[in-house]
């Protein structure tokens, strides 16, 4: 599920190593339904560590000011989950993580759909609770935007950590950027934008529209008229970015674009080329990536372009034994359904942990002027993870 380069071979081995119910359950569902939703297990991210419990909800936003660049028809569409910091014991049920229907494609691109049954990743068990009641107060935002092809899904473990530990996040979908994506209506919208990406320009016209798409988002988030009715818990003056791969690579040109977002995280992505010519303006921004993205390493060969143009605060990190999708909840669905993954070693839990750790020290230092002295160096409780300053 989580490398798009898997072999016939490798396919044989998860085969042979995926637990019997899961292949007895995809055996038995020719058609995954809310049937089979009702029935299976899914894995379970890793626990907020924060003080409070987490809210959930869904929004759904239209841009009638722009046309999509990729259906060249109709508005610009969002779908956006808000988590907040939540009183205990209150909401309606756990926020779902994803539906059969979302779930499936993600399989299918990655050879991996005769493997895992679809109602078993969509079952994956989150800790928000949709419709809880919020902790009055006013929290910083954090937009999160994922990776190309994948849903905001795959951001939740990091979401409800930063939730807990007192953040409004909100994680987007930019139609048809996702291999699937649910909109209402029924509507599930696919990858058109994935041809485009692969023409020269590609990358860069996929960030200039995830720029603008946040700058939107912030509009409806802190506007006079918000979209959202918890929109008094945000406040606007401490508001930043971060994302996975490509949508970690849109922050640099949504901060360029877009003064209200003082901090950035690009979670390995590869970053525009040429930089902004407006810059950020010595704002905070991390590099936050697997070891590929270290100096020399297979990937992100721009960040190095990039770092000198960095005037502000900038921290260039990386964390061995994770892959390109060590910062989501990959590595704790992979562990859990009996997927391995020689190339990275770490598992889902460490992974998780060191992700969350330095992102929301990064955020805490720049949002709410906290000491974070994870990010001054190298520490022993840390071997995996090094610093780099080219």
């Amino acid at each position: 599920m989580i490398t798009t380069r898997r072999t016939a071979a490798a396919a044989v081995l998860l085969a042979l190593l995926l637990p019997v119910p899961l292949l007895a359950a995809s055996a038995a569902s020719a058609a995954p339904g809310a049937a089979v939703e009702a029935r299976v297990n899914g894995p379970e991210l890793p626990a907020p560590t924060g003080r409070f419990a987490v809210g959930s909800e869904d929004l759904h936003l239209t841009d009638r000011s722009r046309t999509d660049p990729w259906a060249h028809t109709g508005p610009r569409e969002l779908m956006v989950t808000l988590r907040y910091p939540a009183q205990r014991g209150t909401g309606s049920a756990p926020a779902p993580y994803l539906s059969t229907e979302e779930a499936l494609p993600i399989l299918v691109r990655r050879g991996l759909d005769q493997l895992v049954d679809p109602a078993v990743l969509a079952a994956t068990r989150t800790h928000a609770r949709v419709g809880a009641r919020p902790v009055q107060g006013r929290y910083p935002l954090i937009v999160l935007s994922p990776g190309f092809t994948v849903p905001r899904a795959t951001l939740t473990s990091l979401a409800e950590d930063l939730a807990s530990r007192g953040y409004v996040v909100a994680a987007v979908d930019h139609a048809y950027e996702s291999d699937a994506t649910a909109f209402p209506g029924g509507r599930v919208l696919t990858c058109l934008a994935c041809e485009p990406m692969e023409r020269p320009g590609g990358h860069e016209a996929v960030t200039r529209t995830r720029s603008a798409d946040v700058s939107f988002l912030l509009d409806r988030l802190t506007g006079r008229h918000p979209a959202w009715r918890h929109a008094g818990l945000i406040d606007p003056g401490r508001m930043a970015m971060g994302g996975h791969s490509i949508g970690g690579a849109s922050a640099l040109p949504a901060m360029a674009a877009d003064p209200r977002i003082r901090a950035g995280a690009d979670l390995d992505g590869g970053l525009p080329d040429p930089y902004p010519p407006a810059g950020i303006t010595g704002r905070p921004f991390l590099l936050f990536g697997s070891a590929a993205s270290a100096p020399g390493g297979q990937s992100n060969g721009d960040w190095g372009r990039t770092w000198p143009h960095l005037d502000g605060w900038k921290r260039w990190i990386t964390v061995d034994g994770t892959d390109h999708f060590g910062a989501t909840d990959f590595p704790a669905i992979r562990d859990q359904l009996g997927l391995p993954h020689p190339e990275a070693p770490t598992s889902g839990p460490r992974a998780a942990e060191l992700t969350r750790t330095y992102l929301a020290a990064f955020f805490d230092r720049h949002l709410k002027g906290k000491p974070a002295p994870v990010l001054d160096g190298p520490r022993a409780e840390a071997p995996e993870v090094r610093f780099h300053t080219p």
